[in-house]
C-alpha cells in the first residue's frame, strides 16, 4: 500500500476519534448537570428524589446534634422560605450563619437530608460593588 495513502487513512482515523470522544465528553457534562434549587421551589419535594440545594444558612439556625451531625436551615437569598437540613459529612471551614451553600439533599418528612459530603460554602466575592459613603 502507497505510504501517502496509509498516512491519510490514519490521520482520517485519529481525527475521527478526537471528534466522537469530544462529543462524548461534551454529552456527559451537559447531561450529568443539575439545576439547583431554592428553598421555595423544594414546597412540593418528593420523599427520597435528590435535590441540589441552594440559599442562605438562616442566621441563629446551626447546631451540632448529639449524633455528630449538623442541623440547620436554609432560606431563599431574598425570600423568607426556608428549609431544615440535617447533614453529617465534612463541613467546609468557611461554613457559618449568612453564608451561601449548595448542598445535595433529599427529603425525609419534614426535613432535607444532607448526602455525605456534598456541602459546598460559596464565598462572598471580593470583586462586589461596596456602599461608599456619603
Amino acid at each position: 500500500m502507497d505510504p501517502a495513502r496509509k498516512r491519510t487513512i490514519r490521520l482520517t482515523v485519529a481525527l475521527t476519534c478526537a471528534v466522537v470522544l469530544a462529543a462524548a465528553l461534551v454529552y456527559t457534562s451537559f447531561s450529568a448537570s443539575s439545576e439547583a434549587r431554592v428553598p421555595s421551589q423544594l414546597a412540593g419535594a418528593q420523599a427520597g428524589e435528590t435535590y441540589q440545594l441552594t440559599g442562605r444558612v438562616v442566621d441563629g439556625s446551626v447546631e451540632r446534634l448529639e449524633s455528630g451531625a449538623l442541623r440547620f436551615d436554609v432560606r431563599d437569598r431574598e425570600g423568607e422560605q426556608s428549609v431544615p437540613v440535617v447533614y453529617a459529612g465534612v463541613v467546609p471551614d468557611p461554613f457559618r450563619e449568612g453564608r451561601e451553600v449548595i448542598v445535595n439533599v433529599r427529603r425525609e418528612g419534614d426535613f432535607f437530608v444532607g448526602e455525605r459530603d456534598t456541602l459546598v460554602t460559596k464565598c462572598p466575592s471580593k470583586f462586589t460593588e461596596q456602599q461608599r459613603p456619603t
